[in-house]
């Protein structure tokens, strides 16, 4: 345990990716850590439900970047094979562009590029050339850029580190950059479509995250068995092999601090001794509602300027048939992609014509549903911050129920037996989630790497924050990293 003479008390609030990455690495070292989770069950935004016999992954759903959760069971000297099996999807996904438009992205990436072919002749060989620089981003990204604490710009100047930062392509959007390969609206739907989650249209994006377009293209899209939720448990798993000790129904009410630190954290239950605090949790509540004005780090309006990425309406669904015509992953883009990304980002309000993503989740994976059922879950990205209530949600129900028969051939409303909504009623309730926002901030180039709100507390000397955010972002792999990152930290700090 290095130069410490005692085991220390570390506290992590929030059982979400970040939070039980950064338990796990700090339990590594041999010190008492534990988790306070204001929920009854542990996972945070990924939590599961079950229910009439129908299983749902209630958050993410995408199993991208597998190197990301292979090298964190790895760094922790474990072997994620002993923890989950994952299978990789092929088709990846389907995107259909209407009622007899829709392409299946395999995961074969001749065919792949066999398709781009069909729609513009020489896009084949104009992707390889897309995804090549894409993939120098994702190494030295995902590799290199994202591990770094981004406490300060001096991480960044060096002329190795400019040179990579150069070629991460941070000052172009992806708007510009995709169009300097391709020219089908068609192609460009497919490439833009995860930049839709990302917190803002693509002119605003950074052509950095075109390595996310590698993930997906070069990287695969797979299924943990069991769910996204068999992450989470096997993370949970490997924590308390650390040592790790989870209190669920524990939701952090109030600290106590000691000259210029925190020396208890009270909770509706209990009150517990700490040296160091991280929160996994929402960041704004925690720094707005949790801690006094002077041990704050931003101010109320620093909050009201941050870029938010999407909300969303979900519905958990279930049928007493099997759904045909549909893969595992499904987008809708049959509307406009640009009036939608306009009514999340530039004039948030619900919007008219919505795209929409489903998961058929029991077509992989048929436990997730009774036999001959089907469970279902739709998603439609909105804007933060919206006025949300059950009339709205039932609108929006019978129009992406309406589409979703349409599109795909068949009647299905007549056959929902089990039927849940989620929205940002829930976000703010279930996470204290800011604005009910799903994912965090917006990747724009003024809210990347040191633009992000510090994951240390400039205040308190024993306070840290990890989560989608701060640094290095939204998304699963991200806040796994982000974990490992403020533990590093930590570790450093500490000489533990």
């Amino acid at each position: 345990m290095g130069l410490s003479k005692k085991k220390l008390n570390i506290c992590v609030i929030g059982s979400g990716f970040a939070g039980i990455s950064a338990a796990t690495y700090l339990a590594n070292t041999g010190h008492n850590v534990f988790i306070l989770e204001k929920n009854s069950d542990f996972g945070g935004r990924a939590r599961r439900f079950e229910q009439n016999g129908f299983t749902f992954d209630m958050g993410p759903s995408w199993y991208w970047m597998p190197d990301v959760f292979d090298n964190y069971f790895k760094n922790l000297g474990e072997s994620i094979e002993d923890y989950f099996k994952i299978i990789r999807l092929d088709p990846s996904y389907r995107v259909y562009f209407s009622k007899k438009h829709k392409i299946d992205i395999p995961a074969n990436f001749k065919d792949l590029k066999k398709i781009f072919e069909k729609y513009e002749k020489g896009s084949g060989k104009k992707l390889e050339e897309y995804l090549k620089r894409a993939k120098i981003k994702y190494d030295l990204g995902i590799n290199k850029l994202i591990h770094k604490p981004s406490k300060s710009i001096f991480e960044f100047l060096n002329l190795k580190i400019i040179g990579e930062v150069i070629k991460m392509d941070i000052f172009n959007s992806m708007h510009t950059h995709i169009r300097k390969f391709f020219k089908n609206e068609f192609l460009i739907k497919i490439i833009e479509f995860p930049f839709l989650f990302l917190g803002a249209t693509p002119k605003k994006i950074p052509a950095l995250y075109s390595l996310i377009n590698y993930a997906d293209m070069k990287l695969g899209t797979w299924y943990p068995k069991g769910g996204m939720y068999s992450v989470i448990e096997a993370m949970i798993n490997l924590a308390k092999k650390k040592g790790v000790i989870f209190y669920s129904n524990n939701e952090v009410t109030n600290f106590y601090f000691k000259n210029q630190s925190i020396n208890k954290v009270a909770t509706n239950k209990k009150l517990f001794d700490v040296d160091i605090v991280v929160s996994g949790s929402d960041y704004h509540h925690t720094d707005q509602k949790l801690l006094p004005i002077k041990y704050r780090n931003y101010s109320s309006n620093y909050w009201e300027k941050r870029i938010m990425t999407p909300s969303s309406l979900l519905f958990y669904i279930g049928t007493s048939k099997k759904i045909k015509n549909v893969k595992h992953h499904c987008l809708f883009f049959d509307k406009d992609f640009e009036q939608h990304a306009f009514e999340i980002y530039n004039h948030p309000q619900w919007p008219t014509e919505p795209l929409f993503y489903a998961s058929f989740s029991s077509k992989d994976d048929p436990s997730n549903a009774p036999k001959g059922c089907e469970n279902i879950v739709l998603l439609v990205p909105i804007a933060a911050g919206l006025k949300d209530s059950a009339a709205i949600r039932k609108r929006y129900y019978e129009l992406i129920m309406n589409r979703l028969e349409l599109l795909t051939n068949q009647k299905i409303k007549d056959y929902v037996i089990f039927k849940k909504s989620y929205s940002i009623k829930n976000f703010e309730k279930d996470y204290n989630s800011y604005k009910g926002n799903a994912y965090g901030l917006a990747n724009t180039l003024f809210q990347t790497a040191i633009f992000k709100p510090s994951l240390i507390n400039k205040k308190l000397s024993n306070f840290y924050y990890c989560g989608q955010l701060t640094v290095p972002g939204p998304g699963v792999p991200p806040s796994i990293i982000s974990g490992e990152v403020v533990a590093k930290e930590i570790i450093k700090k500490y000489k533990i």
